[in-house]
């Protein structure tokens, strides 16, 4: 079997690995593997492959893999769904007390409770959003 095409079998299953465990090194190994077929591909005598091999993982783990790491772990920078609700502002359409009520957020209506359960909201009053159970917005007056 040549060369070239063991170290592309090698890639292969490295990135297959890297699918399953999201590390990102062994994503970067299998990278260096492919670099290394290439390199075979030419006619690079065995000794030389491996120092490609390793040149090329070596480069790709410790310089590109924290750079990679940082923008995966990046916080989320948009809310989405429901969790974009949370701190918007809502016009009481039904009295809103501890037991229940209807507020419109976005020209949506949706249940509601005040967040404190001693608080009566009467209909037409702005309140905050302050969490979301379920379907049912968990709200507080502005003052």
């Amino acid at each position: 079997m040549d060369p070239w095409l063991i170290w592309l079998i090698i890639a292969a299953v490295l990135a297959v690995a890297e699918i399953f465990t999201l590390t990102a090194a062994l994503g970067m190994l299998g990278a260096a593997a492919l670099v290394t077929a290439g390199a075979a591909a030419v006619g690079l005598p065995l000794p030389f492959q491996f120092l490609v091999f390793t040149v090329g993982a070596t480069v790709s783990v410790v310089f590109l893999r924290p750079i990679a790491l940082r923008h995966v772990l990046q916080p989320q920078a948009e809310r989405f769904g429901i969790d974009a609700l949370i701190g918007r502002a809502a016009y009481v359409v039904s009295e809103v007390t501890g037991l229940g009520g209807r507020v419109r957020i976005d020209g949506e209506e949706w249940t509601a409770r005040a967040y404190d359960e001693t608080l009566v909201i009467p209909p037409g009053a702005t309140v905050d959003v302050i969490e979301i159970s379920g379907t049912t917005a968990l709200v507080y007056p502005r003052d």
